[in-house]
């Protein structure tokens, strides 16, 4: 257990979550139990919000040009790969 209350096996399942709770692509029982974590869960709501402050910003500054989707998929497979050892780390 962590200080927080979640143990980081938990928090690293949400953390993966978040990426796919800030693209919409979760169903509604995931986004209910991402948003009760996040109301719990100080550190993973920095982290949510850290994510959705760079979404944001990646969508302003690229908001004419669209990337190839192998493209995004390589990215989000990086992405997910950075939370998994920070997670970890």
């Amino acid at each position: 257990m962590s200080e927080h209350g979640h143990s980081n096996e938990d928090c690293a399942d949400y953390l993966e979550r978040i990426v796919y709770f800030l693209d919409n692509e979760l169903d509604e029982a995931d986004c209910s139990a991402v948003r009760v974590h996040l109301d719990e869960c100080g550190p993973c709501l920095e982290k949510y919000d850290l994510q959705r402050t760079v979404k944001a910003v990646v969508a302003r500054s690229c908001s004419s040009e669209s990337a190839p989707d192998s493209l995004r998929a390589r990215v989000r497979v990086q992405i997910r790969e950075v939370q998994i050892r920070i997670s970890e780390g």
